[in-house]
Protein backbone atom coordinates (compact mmCIF):
# COMPACT_ATOMS: atom_id res chain seq x y z
CA UNK A 1 0.00 0.00 0.00
CA UNK A 2 1.27 3.61 -0.95
CA UNK A 3 -0.08 5.11 2.31
CA UNK A 4 0.39 4.99 5.45
CA UNK A 5 -1.75 4.44 8.01
CA UNK A 6 -2.52 8.11 9.26
CA UNK A 7 -2.84 9.07 5.59
CA UNK A 8 -5.31 6.43 5.49
CA UNK A 9 -7.30 8.15 8.36
CA UNK A 10 -7.63 11.44 7.00
CA UNK A 11 -8.61 9.66 3.49
CA UNK A 12 -11.46 8.26 5.16
CA UNK A 13 -12.63 11.60 6.91
CA UNK A 14 -12.21 13.21 3.40
CA UNK A 15 -14.65 10.08 1.66
CA UNK A 16 -17.13 9.96 4.30
CA UNK A 17 -17.82 13.63 4.35
CA UNK A 18 -17.60 13.20 0.87
CA UNK A 19 -20.80 10.78 1.05
CA UNK A 20 -22.82 12.72 3.48
CA UNK A 21 -22.06 15.60 1.22
CA UNK A 22 -23.32 13.76 -2.00
CA UNK A 23 -27.01 12.88 -0.08
CA UNK A 24 -27.40 16.57 1.29
CA UNK A 25 -26.67 17.52 -2.27
CA UNK A 26 -29.25 15.44 -3.67
CA UNK A 27 -31.12 13.96 -1.57
CA UNK A 28 -31.40 16.87 0.18
CA UNK A 29 -33.68 18.18 -2.47
CA UNK A 30 -35.88 15.35 -2.49
CA UNK A 31 -36.68 16.20 1.21
CA UNK A 32 -36.76 19.81 0.53
CA UNK A 33 -39.22 18.95 -2.06
CA UNK A 34 -41.34 16.98 0.29
CA UNK A 35 -41.54 19.41 3.02
CA UNK A 36 -42.84 21.94 0.76
CA UNK A 37 -45.74 19.48 -0.93
CA UNK A 38 -48.45 20.92 0.88
CA UNK A 39 -47.33 24.70 0.93
CA UNK A 40 -46.60 24.83 -2.93
CA UNK A 41 -48.83 22.52 -4.51
CA UNK A 42 -52.62 24.75 -4.13
CA UNK A 43 -54.15 22.09 -6.67
CA UNK A 44 -53.95 17.61 -6.54
CA UNK A 45 -52.12 18.26 -10.34
CA UNK A 46 -49.80 20.82 -9.22
CA UNK A 47 -48.84 18.10 -6.46
CA UNK A 48 -49.01 15.30 -9.02
CA UNK A 49 -46.51 17.96 -11.14
CA UNK A 50 -43.88 18.28 -7.72
CA UNK A 51 -44.13 14.82 -7.06
CA UNK A 52 -43.11 14.20 -10.94
CA UNK A 53 -40.36 16.17 -10.31
CA UNK A 54 -38.50 13.62 -7.85
CA UNK A 55 -39.59 10.28 -9.01
CA UNK A 56 -37.01 9.18 -11.22
CA UNK A 57 -34.50 9.84 -8.99
CA UNK A 58 -35.05 9.97 -5.39
CA UNK A 59 -34.66 6.02 -4.69
CA UNK A 60 -31.10 6.40 -6.08
CA UNK A 61 -30.56 9.80 -4.43
CA UNK A 62 -31.20 8.16 -0.74
CA UNK A 63 -27.95 5.37 -1.73
CA UNK A 64 -25.52 8.05 -0.69
CA UNK A 65 -27.37 8.27 3.13
CA UNK A 66 -26.77 4.02 3.15
CA UNK A 67 -23.59 4.19 1.54
CA UNK A 68 -22.53 6.86 4.21
CA UNK A 69 -23.83 4.76 6.97
CA UNK A 70 -22.36 1.91 6.26
CA UNK A 71 -18.93 3.52 5.19
CA UNK A 72 -18.68 4.46 9.09
CA UNK A 73 -19.53 1.25 10.05
CA UNK A 74 -16.95 -0.19 8.60
CA UNK A 75 -14.19 2.88 8.61
CA UNK A 76 -14.97 3.87 12.08
CA UNK A 77 -17.02 1.09 13.79
CA UNK A 78 -16.69 2.79 17.18
CA UNK A 79 -17.99 6.03 16.28
CA UNK A 80 -21.13 3.54 14.27
CA UNK A 81 -21.44 2.00 17.86
CA UNK A 82 -21.57 5.24 20.16
CA UNK A 83 -23.18 7.42 17.32
CA UNK A 84 -26.32 4.71 16.97
CA UNK A 85 -26.65 4.26 20.44
CA UNK A 86 -26.84 8.01 21.80
CA UNK A 87 -29.20 8.63 18.83
CA UNK A 88 -31.06 5.96 18.54
CA UNK A 89 -34.26 7.62 19.27
CA UNK A 90 -33.67 10.12 16.97
CA UNK A 91 -32.30 7.97 14.18
CA UNK A 92 -35.13 5.70 15.07
CA UNK A 93 -38.10 9.01 13.78
CA UNK A 94 -36.08 9.64 10.94
CA UNK A 95 -36.05 6.03 9.56
CA UNK A 96 -39.59 5.80 10.42
CA UNK A 97 -40.26 9.20 8.10
CA UNK A 98 -37.94 8.22 5.16
CA UNK A 99 -39.96 5.05 5.70
CA UNK A 100 -43.50 6.85 4.56
CA UNK A 101 -41.69 8.19 1.18
CA UNK A 102 -41.71 5.36 -1.03
CA UNK A 103 -45.80 4.59 0.20
CA UNK A 104 -46.50 7.78 -0.46
CA UNK A 105 -44.92 8.17 -3.90
CA UNK A 106 -45.87 5.13 -5.07
CA UNK A 107 -49.52 4.94 -3.41
CA UNK A 108 -50.84 8.69 -3.68
CA UNK A 109 -52.52 8.36 -6.77
CA UNK A 110 -53.87 5.06 -6.73
CA UNK A 111 -57.02 6.04 -5.06
CA UNK A 112 -58.84 9.22 -6.24
CA UNK A 113 -60.24 9.74 -2.58
CA UNK A 114 -59.31 13.23 -1.60
CA UNK A 115 -59.00 12.06 1.93
CA UNK A 116 -56.77 9.07 0.98
CA UNK A 117 -54.39 11.42 -1.29
CA UNK A 118 -54.32 14.41 1.58
CA UNK A 119 -53.75 12.08 4.01
CA UNK A 120 -50.08 10.90 1.65
CA UNK A 121 -49.68 14.54 1.63
CA UNK A 122 -49.31 15.13 4.91
CA UNK A 123 -47.34 11.99 5.21
CA UNK A 124 -44.67 12.85 2.92
CA UNK A 125 -44.64 16.46 4.53
CA UNK A 126 -43.27 14.51 7.62
CA UNK A 127 -41.03 12.80 5.49
CA UNK A 128 -39.13 16.18 4.40
CA UNK A 129 -39.57 17.85 7.77
CA UNK A 130 -38.76 15.38 10.27
CA UNK A 131 -35.37 13.83 8.72
CA UNK A 132 -34.04 17.30 8.00
CA UNK A 133 -34.40 18.81 11.06
CA UNK A 134 -33.57 16.06 13.10
CA UNK A 135 -30.42 15.58 11.04
CA UNK A 136 -29.48 18.91 12.16
CA UNK A 137 -29.83 18.07 16.13
CA UNK A 138 -27.80 14.86 15.93
CA UNK A 139 -24.80 16.94 13.99
CA UNK A 140 -25.34 19.87 16.93
CA UNK A 141 -24.91 17.45 19.62
CA UNK A 142 -21.84 16.38 18.58
CA UNK A 143 -20.18 19.95 19.56
CA UNK A 144 -21.65 19.57 23.24
CA UNK A 145 -20.73 15.90 23.57
CA UNK A 146 -22.75 12.63 24.00
CA UNK A 147 -22.78 10.67 27.30
CA UNK A 148 -21.26 7.87 26.68
CA UNK A 149 -18.22 6.06 28.28
CA UNK A 150 -15.71 2.89 27.38
CA UNK A 151 -15.49 -0.30 30.04
CA UNK A 152 -12.30 -1.87 30.08
CA UNK A 153 -13.42 -4.10 27.53
CA UNK A 154 -14.30 -1.29 24.64
CA UNK A 155 -17.71 -1.93 25.63
CA UNK A 156 -20.11 1.33 25.49
CA UNK A 157 -21.60 2.59 28.38
CA UNK A 158 -24.64 5.75 27.14
CA UNK A 159 -27.58 7.30 28.35
CA UNK A 160 -28.89 9.69 26.03
CA UNK A 161 -32.89 10.50 26.04
CA UNK A 162 -34.37 12.18 23.27
CA UNK A 163 -35.06 15.18 25.09
CA UNK A 164 -32.09 15.84 26.32
CA UNK A 165 -30.67 16.44 22.88
CA UNK A 166 -32.64 19.33 22.29
CA UNK A 167 -29.78 21.80 24.00
CA UNK A 168 -30.39 25.48 22.28
CA UNK A 169 -27.97 25.09 20.15
CA UNK A 170 -28.45 22.12 18.52
CA UNK A 171 -32.37 22.90 17.83
CA UNK A 172 -30.67 25.70 15.66
CA UNK A 173 -28.36 23.13 13.74
CA UNK A 174 -31.71 21.26 13.06
CA UNK A 175 -33.30 25.10 12.11
CA UNK A 176 -30.62 25.66 9.94
CA UNK A 177 -30.65 22.31 8.26
CA UNK A 178 -34.29 22.71 7.57
CA UNK A 179 -33.70 25.75 5.99
CA UNK A 180 -31.30 25.02 4.06
CA UNK A 181 -32.77 21.61 2.73
CA UNK A 182 -35.87 23.64 2.54
CA UNK A 183 -33.97 25.98 0.09
CA UNK A 184 -32.43 23.37 -1.67
CA UNK A 185 -35.95 21.84 -2.48
CA UNK A 186 -37.09 25.47 -3.57
CA UNK A 187 -34.67 25.74 -5.98
CA UNK A 188 -35.46 22.58 -7.47
CA UNK A 189 -38.89 23.34 -7.90
CA UNK A 190 -37.77 26.49 -9.49
CA UNK A 191 -36.00 25.01 -12.31
CA UNK A 192 -38.13 22.27 -12.71
CA UNK A 193 -41.95 23.29 -13.30
CA UNK A 194 -43.21 25.66 -15.07
CA UNK A 195 -45.77 28.68 -13.92
CA UNK A 196 -47.47 28.85 -10.85
CA UNK A 197 -45.60 26.07 -8.91
CA UNK A 198 -41.88 27.97 -9.87
CA UNK A 199 -43.41 31.58 -9.04
CA UNK A 200 -44.07 30.29 -5.30
CA UNK A 201 -40.95 28.16 -5.10
CA UNK A 202 -39.05 30.92 -5.76
CA UNK A 203 -41.00 33.33 -3.26
CA UNK A 204 -40.60 30.20 -0.64
CA UNK A 205 -37.19 30.41 -1.63
CA UNK A 206 -36.25 33.85 -0.06
CA UNK A 207 -37.79 32.79 3.07
CA UNK A 208 -36.10 29.83 3.62
CA UNK A 209 -32.49 31.37 2.72
CA UNK A 210 -33.20 34.08 5.51
CA UNK A 211 -34.17 31.55 8.12
CA UNK A 212 -31.45 29.66 6.99
CA UNK A 213 -28.64 32.69 7.12
CA UNK A 214 -29.93 33.73 11.02
CA UNK A 215 -30.09 30.43 12.31
CA UNK A 216 -26.80 28.77 11.01
CA UNK A 217 -25.39 32.51 12.37
CA UNK A 218 -26.91 31.90 15.60
CA UNK A 219 -25.58 28.30 15.36
CA UNK A 220 -22.55 28.97 15.26
CA UNK A 221 -22.17 31.59 17.79
CA UNK A 222 -23.64 29.55 20.48
CA UNK A 223 -21.11 27.03 19.58
CA UNK A 224 -18.01 28.48 19.76
CA UNK A 225 -19.20 30.94 22.34
CA UNK A 226 -21.21 28.97 24.86
CA UNK A 227 -20.42 25.41 24.70
CA UNK A 228 -17.07 23.69 26.06
CA UNK A 229 -14.82 23.06 23.76
CA UNK A 230 -12.43 19.22 23.63
CA UNK A 231 -8.48 19.57 22.99
CA UNK A 232 -6.27 17.05 22.76
CA UNK A 233 -3.33 17.44 25.62
CA UNK A 234 -1.69 13.57 24.63
CA UNK A 235 -2.24 10.88 22.01
CA UNK A 236 0.21 8.32 21.07
CA UNK A 237 1.94 7.85 17.64
CA UNK A 238 -1.16 8.32 15.17
CA UNK A 239 0.62 6.54 12.36
CA UNK A 240 -0.06 3.50 14.85
CA UNK A 241 -3.39 1.43 16.24
CA UNK A 242 -4.37 1.98 19.96
CA UNK A 243 -7.73 2.56 22.06
CA UNK A 244 -9.71 5.78 22.52
CA UNK A 245 -8.90 5.35 25.96
CA UNK A 246 -4.88 6.10 26.18
CA UNK A 247 -4.92 9.54 25.27
CA UNK A 248 -5.44 12.63 27.07
CA UNK A 249 -8.56 15.25 26.79
CA UNK A 250 -9.18 18.84 28.14
CA UNK A 251 -12.71 20.11 27.97
CA UNK A 252 -13.46 23.82 28.25
CA UNK A 253 -15.21 26.98 26.78
CA UNK A 254 -13.70 28.59 23.35
CA UNK A 255 -11.63 25.46 22.53
CA UNK A 256 -13.93 24.61 18.96
CA UNK A 257 -12.55 28.16 18.24
CA UNK A 258 -8.49 26.06 18.95
CA UNK A 259 -8.51 25.43 15.09
CA UNK A 260 -9.38 28.72 13.59
CA UNK A 261 -6.84 30.25 15.96
CA UNK A 262 -4.32 28.50 14.59
CA UNK A 263 -5.51 28.47 10.71
CA UNK A 264 -7.37 31.58 10.35
CA UNK A 265 -8.51 30.70 6.72
CA UNK A 266 -10.70 28.25 8.22
CA UNK A 267 -13.55 31.51 9.02
CA UNK A 268 -14.02 31.63 5.39
CA UNK A 269 -16.12 28.42 5.41
CA UNK A 270 -19.32 29.91 7.72
CA UNK A 271 -18.67 33.02 5.72
CA UNK A 272 -18.65 31.36 2.76
CA UNK A 273 -22.27 29.05 3.56
CA UNK A 274 -23.94 31.71 4.58
CA UNK A 275 -22.81 34.18 1.48
CA UNK A 276 -23.59 31.42 -0.85
CA UNK A 277 -27.06 30.98 0.66
CA UNK A 278 -27.54 34.62 -0.13
CA UNK A 279 -26.33 34.27 -3.58
CA UNK A 280 -28.21 31.47 -3.92
CA UNK A 281 -31.50 33.78 -3.21
CA UNK A 282 -30.68 36.35 -5.32
CA UNK A 283 -30.44 34.12 -8.49
CA UNK A 284 -33.74 32.92 -7.30
CA UNK A 285 -34.83 36.26 -7.80
CA UNK A 286 -33.51 36.71 -10.42
CA UNK A 287 -34.71 33.33 -12.08
CA UNK A 288 -31.59 32.35 -12.41
CA UNK A 289 -32.67 28.88 -10.74
CA UNK A 290 -29.65 26.48 -11.99
CA UNK A 291 -27.10 28.89 -10.73
CA UNK A 292 -28.81 29.88 -7.41
CA UNK A 293 -28.99 25.84 -7.58
CA UNK A 294 -25.39 25.77 -7.74
CA UNK A 295 -24.74 28.49 -5.05
CA UNK A 296 -27.09 26.94 -2.77
CA UNK A 297 -24.94 23.55 -3.12
CA UNK A 298 -21.71 25.55 -2.68
CA UNK A 299 -23.01 26.23 0.62
CA UNK A 300 -24.11 23.17 1.67
CA UNK A 301 -20.30 22.12 1.07
CA UNK A 302 -19.15 25.04 2.83
CA UNK A 303 -21.51 24.17 6.35
CA UNK A 304 -20.34 20.29 6.16
CA UNK A 305 -16.28 21.78 5.98
CA UNK A 306 -17.46 24.06 8.83
CA UNK A 307 -18.48 21.10 10.76
CA UNK A 308 -15.72 18.91 10.22
CA UNK A 309 -12.92 22.00 10.84
CA UNK A 310 -14.58 22.87 13.72
CA UNK A 311 -14.84 19.15 15.48
CA UNK A 312 -11.17 18.04 13.83
CA UNK A 313 -10.17 15.32 14.70
CA UNK A 314 -13.34 14.83 16.99
CA UNK A 315 -15.78 12.73 15.44
CA UNK A 316 -17.87 11.62 18.66
CA UNK A 317 -16.62 14.08 21.47
CA UNK A 318 -17.74 12.75 25.34
CA UNK A 319 -19.25 14.78 28.02
CA UNK A 320 -18.59 12.35 31.01
CA UNK A 321 -15.28 11.37 30.08
CA UNK A 322 -13.51 13.67 27.74
CA UNK A 323 -10.44 11.15 27.26
CA UNK A 324 -13.10 8.77 25.72
CA UNK A 325 -13.78 11.03 22.98
CA UNK A 326 -13.53 9.33 19.60
CA UNK A 327 -11.19 10.74 16.74
CA UNK A 328 -9.84 10.21 13.40
CA UNK A 329 -6.94 8.50 14.90
CA UNK A 330 -8.88 5.94 17.78
CA UNK A 331 -11.85 5.06 16.29
CA UNK A 332 -10.74 3.91 12.79
CA UNK A 333 -10.83 0.20 11.68
CA UNK A 334 -7.25 -1.50 11.06
CA UNK A 335 -4.69 -0.51 8.28
CA UNK A 336 -5.72 -3.94 6.17
CA UNK A 337 -9.50 -2.52 6.27
CA UNK A 338 -8.86 0.80 5.39
CA UNK A 339 -6.76 -0.07 2.83
CA UNK A 340 -8.99 -2.68 0.88
CA UNK A 341 -11.97 -0.22 1.23
CA UNK A 342 -9.92 2.41 0.00
CA UNK A 343 -9.09 0.65 -3.70
CA UNK A 344 -13.14 -0.56 -3.74
CA UNK A 345 -13.91 2.52 -3.58
CA UNK A 346 -10.88 3.87 -6.23
CA UNK A 347 -12.83 1.70 -8.39
CA UNK A 348 -16.93 1.87 -8.03
CA UNK A 349 -17.25 5.31 -7.12
CA UNK A 350 -16.21 6.57 -10.89
CA UNK A 351 -18.71 4.18 -12.17
CA UNK A 352 -21.69 5.12 -9.63
CA UNK A 353 -20.55 9.23 -10.51
CA UNK A 354 -20.91 8.21 -13.85
CA UNK A 355 -23.99 6.73 -13.80
CA UNK A 356 -25.66 9.03 -11.67
CA UNK A 357 -24.04 11.82 -14.04
CA UNK A 358 -26.07 9.73 -17.07
CA UNK A 359 -29.12 9.95 -15.22
CA UNK A 360 -29.16 13.34 -14.24
CA UNK A 361 -28.79 14.24 -17.93
CA UNK A 362 -31.32 12.00 -19.05
CA UNK A 363 -33.96 13.72 -17.15
CA UNK A 364 -32.98 17.23 -17.51
CA UNK A 365 -35.47 19.50 -18.04
CA UNK A 366 -38.93 21.08 -16.91
CA UNK A 367 -41.55 18.37 -15.65
CA UNK A 368 -44.66 18.48 -18.20
CA UNK A 369 -48.16 17.98 -16.89
CA UNK A 370 -49.41 14.77 -17.21
CA UNK A 371 -53.14 13.61 -17.77
CA UNK A 372 -52.87 9.91 -17.46
CA UNK A 373 -50.17 10.44 -14.56
CA UNK A 374 -48.50 6.96 -13.30
CA UNK A 375 -46.67 5.99 -10.40
CA UNK A 376 -42.92 5.98 -10.33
Amino acid sequence: MIFEYETLKLIWLFIIGSLMVGFALTGGYDLGVAALLIFIGKKDEERQIILKSIGPTWEGNQVWLITAAAAIFAAWPLAYAVSFSSFYLALLLILLALILRPPGLDYRDKLSSLIWRKTWDVSLFLAGSIPTFLLGVVFGNLFSGLAFYFDDDLLVHNSQSLFALLKPHAVFCGIASFSILLLHGTLFLQLKTHEPINLRARKFSLYAGMFFILSFAIAWCLIVFTVDGYQITYIPNVNEAFTPLVKEVIKKRGLWLNNYQQHPIGYMFPTLSMFMAFISMFFAYCFRAGFALISNGLAIISVFITIGFTLYPFIVPSMIKPHHSLTIWDATSSYLTLSWMFWAVLIFLPLVLSYTTWVFHVMRGKVEPNIHHSTY
